[in-house]
């Protein structure tokens, strides 16, 4: 980790209100290597409340590298997700289940629509069997804002709202997904009572986005610290709000520890809705004015269709829950960040 992202989880840590209620507790982490899983772990070992992380992966050594002096206090498992969450036992018991594991690259979910969709939907559902038959005291299902599918004016999305999802298009592999493995948490929540919930997640960035990111935050980050043009590769009309990754981190765990069974919740930082033109601009304007904003379309990138989600939180606001960073500083933190 760099400076900033350990001042990140020293600061989450001592202003998570909630700390005290996971002392002792035991957490399966899926993801643990991608941006949210990974910021999950840091988080709960910054709390230093106890806490047991067991997390499976596919590269040990990535892992391992990834975490560096705190790998040994973390329980890696070297596998492939769908074959260990077959292979659990109602021994294997854990209080919390965080599951993050999820592509993120459009360009893989155009190309493995088939392989996008069923991890969605087998490995939500392995997870939700195995908190049953534990009776887990939580678990959190992290979803995305590309559940709601396309919505084509600046309306505030909430939680019960539904857009335009092109069956056709192998892209969809992943909202879909997102859709089926959502409803799957809901079924087994009215069913059986399991005490899961839904983190519908914004775009989320901040300190510690891999160099190599592709995503168009990271992508407009590089040319900033560059000095070279914003490429765009759309037409940069879509919209959203961002979120932060440690108030990211923050609303998964009150979602865990406040939120309803079988309920969803939006996290995102309403005020930093925006476009990504408008962003580009901003970032421009604030960080490098010498540089230009210019469009050069590259469709077989695997972009997501044009749509505007102007997301709600207010029912994330109910459990308590608030953001701590505006766009400025998560900008500013992402661009230091990728700097070192």
């Amino acid at each position: 980790m760099n400076k900033i992202q350990i001042e990140d989880f020293e600061k989450f840590a001592s202003s998570f209100e909630l700390a005290k209620d996971l002392e002792g507790t035991h957490f399966l982490i899926t993801g643990a290597t991608g941006l949210i899983g990974s910021s999950l772990v840091r988080a709960l070992l910054a709390l230093h409340r106890e806490i047991s992380i067991t997390c499976p992966v596919r590269n040990l050594e990535k892992a391992r590298t990834m975490y560096a002096a705190d790998a040994d206090k973390i329980e890696f498992i070297e596998c492939d997700l769908l074959t260990y969450l077959l292979e659990l036992k109602p021994d294997n018991v854990f209080q919390y289940i965080v599951h993050c594991a999820s592509p993120t690259a459009g360009s893989y979910m155009v190309a493995h629509p088939v392989e996008t969709y069923e991890l969605a939907f087998e490995s939500t559902c392995l997870l939700l069997k195995h908190a049953h038959a534990t009776d887990a005291f939580g678990m959190v299902y992290v979803s995305s804002l590309e559940y709601y599918g396309q919505m084509f004016d600046d309306r505030i999305i909430t939680e019960d709202m539904m857009g335009y999802i092109d069956m056709a298009s192998p892209r969809s592999s992943y909202p879909l997904g997102k859709q089926v493995a959502e409803y799957l948490c809901f079924a087994y929540a009215h069913e059986y009572g399991v005490k899961v919930k839904v983190a519908r997640l914004t775009q989320t960035f901040g300190a510690g986005i891999a160099a190599t990111d592709n995503r168009v935050f990271a992508q407009f980050a590089r040319s900033i610290i560059d000095n070279q043009d914003i490429i765009l590769h759309t037409s940069g009309e879509s919209a959203k709000p961002y979120c932060y990754t440690t108030d990211c981190i923050s609303a998964i765990l009150y979602i865990l520890l406040k939120g309803e069974k079988g309920e969803a919740y939006n996290v995102a930082n309403e005020d930093t809705y925006i476009s990504i033109k408008e962003m580009a601009e901003f970032l421009r304007d604030h960080f490098n004015p010498q540089i230009e904003v210019r469009l050069e379309f590259h469709p077989e990138m695997g972009y997501a269709p044009v749509t505007k989600l102007r997301l709600s939180t207010e029912k994330l606001r109910s459990l308590g829950w608030t953001p701590k960073y505006d766009l400025k500083a998560m900008c500013m933190n992402l661009i230091s960040s990728m700097k070192v």
